[in-house]
């Protein structure tokens, strides 16, 4: 059975919401932690806005991640798309709860889902999570999309912590099922 596993960068505040303000804190650690992730995924779930902006970044890109990226399968979420174009993707428009479920059920790594805040808040709703890779920067934002919206509850069981020398955080978490 495969693991959701959403990542985000994440504000003091909770905002998860266009993280330009983590430009300053890159570092090769944090990108090693990054590079982690692919390893152990084999596909992406991703909402419409994340979708739409990696799709228009990441084919013409020579970064590192490039090929992970332009290469691995990518589930699309949206209602509003017709089609997706970029290499390996499929569009989920209905029954979104059901497919994610029965994506989860194959053989295979991890799903990772960057970004796509209203998308995570499905997954959250539905108890589709089954990690959160955390990366929380010493900034508080003021305003935006946040990761746990009010009213949502949860308990998550700490899997693993690591500080980088930037004073970034990154927190692993699993949510405790009973």
């Amino acid at each position: 059975m495969r693991k959701v596993v959403v990542t985000e960068f994440i504000s003091l505040d909770g905002v998860i919401e266009e993280p330009a303000w983590t430009a300053p804190y890159w570092n090769d650690d944090i990108a090693q932690f990054k590079d982690e992730e692919q390893l152990t995924s084999d596909a992406l779930l991703l909402g419409r806005v994340t979708y739409q902006g990696f799709a228009a970044a990441w084919p013409n890109s020579t970064d590192d991640g490039a090929s992970y990226m332009n290469n691995v399968r990518k589930y699309v979420v949206s209602k509003t798309l017709n089609a997706v174009e970029w290499n390996n993707s499929t569009l989920i428009k209905d029954n979104i709860v059901e497919e994610i479920t029965r994506l989860k059920q194959q053989d295979g790594q991890g799903i990772l889902v960057y970004g796509s805040s209203a998308l995570v808040q499905t997954l959250i709703r539905h108890d589709l999570v089954d990690l959160y890779r955390l990366l929380v920067y010493p900034v508080v934002v003021g305003k935006g999309k946040l990761l746990f919206q009010e009213g949502t509850t949860a308990t998550l069981k700490l899997l693993k912590s690591q500080s980088f020398s930037s004073g970034v955080v990154a927190l692993v978490y699993e949510p405790e099922r009973k």
